[in-house]
């Protein structure tokens, strides 16, 4: 038993010498800075945001702006498109839309003289003041204040047209046998 408790610290010291003798210097303790924490991912670079535009529906009966991410915020007739598809579920909390299902897209065109003009298609009754009201205040909203684009002469421009350069504006809306229009005047400023 004695050479046991013998062997024990004779081990420990020829391991000592053993690692001393490989070149290794002691040192004190060495700072190498704050712990490890977590994974960091690269840097995802900057993010692209879809342009935002004002959809009008109705809160409490007048119209009011809903803001909507879409891919082509200059693209009138998509802005039109996704206003006559009406408030998805989180708007249609407080937002209600008094203007038709459509089983095909309105046409939106810009003509000569920096109008636009707004035809829905066959078949489609005409708009009540408040549906005039939403698709108006959208359009004047979302309209560049002085349209650059180049006419595009269509049988279906039907006339209707909306004002986009001084003021406030106003829409024609033009139908099957009918047209509107509708004064921007009663459009609330869109903020932000």
């Amino acid at each position: 038993m004695r050479g046991a408790r013998l062997a024990a610290p004779l081990f420990g010291l020829v391991a000592a010498v053993v690692l001393t003798a490989c070149g290794v210097p002691p040192s004190d303790v060495i700072e190498a800075g704050a712990p490890a924490s977590g994974m960091v991912s690269p840097d995802p670079g900057p993010t692209s945001t879809s342009p935002t535009v004002s959809l009008f529906f109705l809160r409490d009966g007048e119209p009011a702006p809903y803001p909507r991410r879409t891919a082509d915020a200059a693209d009138l007739e998509a802005v039109v498109r996704l206003l006559f598809e009406g408030p998805t579920r989180e708007e249609a909390a407080t937002a209600t839309t008094r203007l038709p299902r459509l089983r095909t897209a309105p046409r939106v065109t810009v003509v000569d003289d920096g109008l636009l003009s707004v035809r829905l298609p066959d078949g489609t009754a005409s708009l009540s003041r408040p549906a005039m009201l939403q698709l108006t205040c959208t359009v004047l909203h979302a309209a560049p204040p002085s349209p650059t684009v180049a006419a595009r002469p269509t049988a279906s421009t039907g006339g209707g047209a909306v004002a986009v350069s001084e003021g406030t504006g106003s829409l024609h809306v033009s139908g099957d046998g009918w047209m509107m229009t509708q004064s921007g005047d009663a459009c609330p400023a869109v903020t932000g």
